[in-house]
Parts: C-alpha cells; sequence; structure tokens
C-alpha cells in the first residue's frame, strides 16, 4: 500500500491469507499504516537519492522504526558505499534496486 494510501476502510476487503505491505516516509504515514494493519512496512528514503532533495539517514530512521512493532524494510539510496550504515539501523531488512542491480551487473 503505497504512502499516498490513507484508506483504512479497506481493510475488511483483503483476503486474510495476504501480507499487506505499506509504505511511509515520516511519522505520520506510519500511523496511517498501523491503521491499516500492515504486515511490512517500506520506510524511505533512508539514504540521498535523486529524485528526493530530502532523506532519513541512520538517527531519523532508526527514531520513526521504533515507534512500531511492525516489521520495518529500510529503503532508498542504498549502494555500496553506504550499505556498513545498514548495521546501524533498527530494520529487519533492507531494499536497493541500485544495490542488486550493481551486484548483477558485474
Amino acid at each position: 500500500m503505497p504512502s499516498f494510501n490513507k484508506n483504512i476502510s479497506i481493510l475488511g476487503k483483503i483476503d486474510k491469507r495476504l501480507k499487506i505491505i505499506g509504505s511511509a516516509h515520516n511519522y505520520r504515514e506510519i500511523t496511517i499504516k498501523k491503521k491499516q494493519r500492515v504486515d511490512l512496512i517500506f520506510i524511505s528514503p533512508i539514504f540521498k537519492v535523486k529524485k528526493k532533495s530530502e532523506f532519513l539517514d541512520v538517527h531519523k530512521f532508526n527514531t520513526l522504526s521504533k515507534i512500531t512493532k511492525i516489521k520495518v524494510i529500510a529503503l532508498g539510496g542504498i549502494k555500496k558505499e553506504n550499505i556498513k550504515k545498514i548495521k546501524m539501523v533498527n530494520c529487519s531488512g533492507f531494499a536497493g534496486i541500485s544495490y542488486f542491480d550493481d551486484k548483477i551487473k558485474k
């Protein structure tokens, strides 16, 4: 469920066997994802990306990820140069198109 989806009434219409994944960028969006009862939240962008001028970095990401008991995945701007910082982040995993795309090309 993308961060712009704020609809909470959709809950009853989703098959209970499916896992719901949501994305969030700030405290307000995480609160909405909790109300939507998502099973996993992508919080982004953790690092600088071309599309946005703002990013969370390690400290703000950790602050956001600790306000929920829902599993969190770090997303955005993850590349070889900052992969070591992921070990300092409170998350269940990470996703990064550029990071994995570079690994595949080598």
